[in-house]
């Protein structure tokens, strides 16, 4: 071996590249918590109910006070981003989430959860829009931002399932509230460390877009909101109906304000790319059958199958390893695939995962009628979700990606309250008193026809990898058009 071979090997990485990765698994530590708070208290709900008295009526705000508030302000905490430094806003909303976190562990009351469960999502929605962005910042080459975006999308996806895991292990061992508890040393810790490993962004100078704000926040709570009611109240109930019109005239005045204000909140140059719009509409469908099929498997397994606390939660496990498991594959598959073909092959994967779960029945086994799906779906979606992030961050100038992903975490915030909303009331218009299984049939094939539909947009609207390239030129030059202007 020659001399010149081993001196030339260390300049093969980027001299900060030890320090870009320690910041990139920080980043994605506090997406991971994130993520965690979604479901981690869902098999804790029948202590929380004995412990504080809820009512079967006002439990399930534990989950909707987090998923409203964080929902409802993700793509304003992505302007924040833009405007005053991402690693600031970063902190600031770690910060919230952490602090409520801990106050939401020692409620005492169904009032006082409720509230830190907002507050919690007030924090995540302030904190979140900033992950990718500085996931896209820290990634020294776009190797290593492959990577990211795909550690990123295992996390995102796998964490849903490993709050369940954790979730049923705290409270089976402990209580409930170190469901909670549990957030405050890993935000501590994250704290401590991301200004030492990750830079801060440069500000996006310009006047902060008020009436966009107010109009996206307001449209969003509302959306949410109307669809978090719509198992309780119907589809065509005068709550519903009111709702969805409040929130689309939300909608329609920030889609005027932003193609009028010299310095939108949302880029209207993000929105009118074709790929973009294909990969979030994907990303709403898969997300809302996932989510879906959360709340159906827990039951099952549970209703019908007797698993406990901490059994629900294994039982989620082929899940989160298979995710975890192609997010290591993913970057490589990329370059060589491209994302098109990735979401195609993972929404079709995905559909049949979902009608192989509508045939379970009450004489099944978990090995026999869960653990197969499960794992396919846990595939699919590593396989599906790494390209989804790529196509919708791709093109996108340094200064507008905390909007561009604050756009992406919306998207799947609003999938899954769509899907949940729908296929819940699929599951309760077939249900049969005392009886769980011919309702959650229908459900589950409600599931794999998003998942279907998200195939169809895959094929007919994303361009193939060398036509989204090409289109991305223009787009770059319009946005750097408008910061000119």
């Amino acid at each position: 071996m020659s001399s010149d071979t081993v001196t030339s090997r260390p300049t093969e990485l980027p001299p900060n590249a030890g320090r870009a990765a320690t910041g990139i698994a920080i980043v994605l530590v506090a997406q991971l918590m994130l993520v965690l708070d979604a479901t981690v208290v869902n098999v804790a709900l029948p202590r929380i109910d004995a412990d504080l008295g809820f009512g079967p009526a006002s439990l399930s705000w534990v989950l909707n006070a987090y998923t409203l508030a964080f929902g409802g302000l993700l793509l304003l905490g992505g302007r924040l981003g833009d405007v005053l430094g991402r690693l600031r806003m970063f902190e600031i909303g770690l910060g919230v989430f952490t602090v409520a976190s801990l106050l939401g562990g020692l409620a005492q009351t169904p009032g006082q959860l409720v509230a830190t469960r907002a507050l919690q999502g007030v924090g995540a929605a302030m904190a979140a829009p900033s992950v990718l962005a500085l996931l896209t910042t820290s990634a020294p080459d776009e190797a290593a931002r492959n990577r990211a975006f795909a550690l990123f999308g295992a996390v995102s996806s796998g964490g849903a399932s490993i709050g369940l895991i954790l979730g049923g292990l705290l409270t089976d061992v402990g209580s409930w509230r170190w469901t909670l508890f549990i957030n405050v040393p890993l935000g501590i810790a994250v704290l401590l460390l991301a200004r030492r490993f990750v830079d801060e962004t440069a500000r996006r100078p310009g006047r902060f877009d008020l009436v966009g704000a107010a109009s996206a926040t307001g449209g969003a709570v509302v959306l949410v909101w109307t669809l978090i009611g719509t198992p309780e109240h119907g589809w065509t109930s005068a709550r519903t109906i009111a709702g969805f019109l409040v929130g689309l005239a939300l909608i329609a005045l920030l889609a005027r304000t932003e193609v009028r204000h010299p310095h939108p909140m949302i880029q209207p140059h993000l929105v009118r790319n074709r790929n973009r719009v294909a990969a979030l509409i994907v990303m709403a469908l898969v997300i809302g059958a996932n989510l879906s099929m959360f709340f159906l498997v827990v039951q099952y397994v549970q209703r019908v199958l007797g698993f406990g606390p901490l059994e629900s939660g294994f039982a989620f496990l082929p899940f989160s390893l298979g995710i975890f498991a192609m997010s290591r594959v993913t970057p490589w598959l990329i370059g060589r695939l491209g994302p098109r073909t990735m979401m195609m092959v993972g929404s079709a994967a995905l559909a049949g995962a979902y009608a192989w779960l509508s045939t379970i029945g009450t004489g099944d086994t978990y090995v026999g009628a869960v653990f197969g799906p499960m794992l396919i779906a846990g595939l699919a979606t590593g396989f599906v979700f790494m390209p989804i992030t790529a196509t919708v961050l791709s093109g996108v100038e340094p200064e507008h990606a905390g909007s561009a992903s604050g756009l992406l975490q919306t998207t799947q915030q609003l999938g899954a309250a769509v899907g949940v909303a729908v296929i819940v009331s699929v599951y309760a218009a077939g249900a049969v008193p005392g009886e769980f299984v011919p309702g959650v049939r229908a459900a589950f094939l409600v599931s794999a026809t998003f998942c279907a539909l998200a195939l169809v947009v895959a094929t007919l609207v994303l361009r193939p990898a060398r036509a989204a390239q090409a289109a991305a030129e223009p787009e770059q030059s319009e946005a750097l058009a408008a910061d000119a202007a």
